[in-house]
């Protein structure tokens, strides 16, 4: 099975977990089979190789995730990199050429395309496998999944089926409606519009070339910014007439704001936080190192990480995006494809971070021009490059980067750092990479 996972978005409606560079998907919020805590895209990518082992998943994204995916996931999963945002049909279409110019798959083969997001159970994965087995047969050009909605919902749009079967021809698509208009809908028999569809390779291959002008993955990657935006369902499922849905009644949810994630949350505490015996409907994500008390509260989310500390009624948390949009806060955590780094304090002149790199990963080769930077190990070893000259490091070791000196780290096991960097000029565009 190949799968798609589109994965978009910076998810400011769970600030202040997420950020410009940490979307929803990579937050580290529901508690795995090993007691571990796991994030959207882990639990989703884990519940794919459970059902098929085999499976080519690809993620497209845009270029500021690829070190949290290749954090989280590992080295090994297809990255469709998205060179700046063009919306869904470009997306599609540039994963698509990827999967058969870069993976090597045949273009009579399917893929089945999805959000990176969904909170579902293992049947949803199931379901996905009968959706790409429906491709294979060509009945139709495209392949939707139809979800069975539990209530009339604004949220999404609707596919109306031509019959009651299990899989049938698709008779037309509404767009978003009011809750009552959703009712009626729903008393025609029509399914939620959950943006998960399935179709052979060469299909969307002949459709981007019909709209667009490239011969292969390479030139459309070259072109990408000057890619008219526009999304799959306008450029191609609007005009597509042989449309097949297949229904789904399992477990669906879209976990897009704080009301909606706390539903599917296993505990009402992550992290350091203590609720009173007066509390009801009260759920606290902390991530910081210090303790939050909540007493006498009802239907309320608190969250705390580097970024800041919301505290909400919950039905008024799905209102937080504009708020967000008007703070100008510079990103304070961050998941590299080495190891992360969070933001402890900022002055005028100085910044200081906590840097984790993960056991036989290396930052990038790099030198400031208008910044000194000073290491000091607090656990773990590992060697230093600075000017060409490698020196092992262990715990309670300092080393001195002067500004323009060329500079890495790399960690033997854990190494945990804290770096202090220091300057008139502090910016994270300051910096040029070398090679080693």
């Amino acid at each position: 099975m190949n799968i798609v996972l589109l994965s978009g978005g910076s998810g400011k409606r769970l600030w202040p977990l997420s950020n410009d560079i940490r979307s929803k998907q990579f937050i580290k919020i529901f508690k795995g089979a090993d007691g571990e805590y796991e994030s959207m895209v882990q639990r989703v990518y884990r519940q794919i190789k459970a059902v098929d082992t085999d499976a080519t998943v690809t993620i497209a994204t845009s270029k500021t995730q690829v070190s949290a995916i290749h954090n989280q996931l590992g080295e090994s999963v297809g990255i469709s990199v998205e060179p700046c945002r063009r919306d869904t049909f470009p997306a599609i279409a540039l994963a698509t050429a990827y999967l058969t110019d870069v993976q090597g798959v045949d273009p009579e083969e399917s893929v089945v395309v999805c959000p990176v997001d969904p909170y579902v159970n293992q049947d949803y994965f199931e379901a996905l496998k009968g959706l790409s087995e429906q491709a294979d047969k060509g009945e139709a050009n495209l392949v939707l999944m139809g979800i069975e909605p539990t209530y009339p919902s604004e949220k999404y749009g609707y596919i109306i089926p031509e019959s009651a079967d299990e899989t049938s021809m698709v008779s037309t698509f509404k767009e978003k409606p009011t809750a009552a208009v959703a009712a009626q809908y729903i008393s025609q028999g029509a399914l939620w519009n959950g943006g998960v569809f399935a179709y052979k390779l060469k299909y969307v291959l002949n459709k981007a070339h019909e709209l667009i002008d490239f011969t292969d993955y390479h030139d459309l990657f070259a072109k990408y910014d000057t890619l008219t935006k526009i999304s799959f369902d306008y450029a191609v499922v609007e005009k597509e007439s042989k449309i097949q849905v297949m229904r789904f009644a399992g477990e669906w949810k879209d976990l897009g704001t704080w009301n909606t994630l706390t539903e599917a949350m296993e505990e009402n505490v992550v992290g350091k936080g203590t609720l009173n015996e007066t509390c009801s409907g009260v759920h606290i994500v902390n991530e910081m190192d210090v303790p939050i008390l909540a007493m006498g509260l009802h239907d309320v989310v608190i969250s705390a990480s580097p970024e800041g500390i919301l505290v909400s009624d919950k039905e008024q948390s799905s209102y937080i995006k504009p708020f967000v949009d008007k703070m100008d806060q510079q990103v304070m955590f961050a998941e590299k494809s080495w190891g992360s780094y969070k933001v402890v304090d900022v002055e005028n002149g100085s910044m200081t971070i906590k840097v984790t790199l993960n056991p036989g990963h290396a930052m990038n080769y790099h030198s400031h021009q208008h910044r000194d930077e000073v290491w000091v190990v607090l656990s773990g070893k590992g060697r230093t490059v600075v000017d060409g000259f490698n020196n092992g490091i262990t715990t309670g070791d300092v080393i001195t980067m002067k500004a323009g000196c060329k500079h890495t780290v790399i960690a033997e096991t854990e190494l945990k750092m804290i770096e202090v960097q220091i300057g008139s000029e502090i910016s994270v565009d300051d910096k040029q990479k070398f090679e080693l």
